[in-house]
């Protein structure tokens, strides 16, 4: 299928193709003659001396430690929460889909569990942030307390 020719161009006074540079060209050197450009080598550089290591490297060890600590009290922090509070979303979704006829027998009145589960989870949501804010103010809080106190005190 040809659709014929391309519509003129309002560049048409442009040439159709840009000159090249003929094979095995390089541009010239660089008037720097520190300047290499990549296919020229150098000589190799000797690697930079490196400082002596401080004199209590007991103090660095332990504030690693600290670091794996808070990290990893953080990291359990954040999972048991989202778990919390995704687990049950997720299961009241499942219920939903899957488990109707439970979802659907009466509690009371006109209540059902399908309503009550629902209902239940802006109170698990609320139980997620109270547990998120009592571990971390109790786990979280003093280990990285304690870490800007050793910060501030080097």
């Amino acid at each position: 299928m040809s659709y014929g020719s391309p519509p003129p161009s309002p560049y048409s006074s442009w040439p159709e193709r840009l000159p090249t540079a003929p094979r095995g060209h390089r541009p010239p050197p660089p008037q720097r003659p520190d300047y290499l450009l990549p296919w020229q080598s150098s000589d190799p550089v000797p690697p930079p001396e490196l400082p002596d290591p401080p004199a209590t490297p007991v103090a660095g060890a332990a504030r690693h430690g600290d670091l794996r600590r808070l990290r990893t009290a953080y990291r359990l922090l954040r999972r048991i929460t989202t778990l919390t509070a995704l687990g049950y979303f997720v299961a009241f979704l499942l219920l939903s889909a899957f488990a109707k006829g439970l979802m659907e027998r009466p509690l009371f009145g006109g209540l059902n569990i399908g309503l009550a589960l629902g209902l239940g989870q802006f109170p698990v949501t609320l139980l997620a942030v109270v547990l998120y804010e009592r571990t971390a103010r109790h786990t979280v809080d003093p280990l990285a307390a304690r870490l800007r106190r050793a910060g501030a005190a080097r």
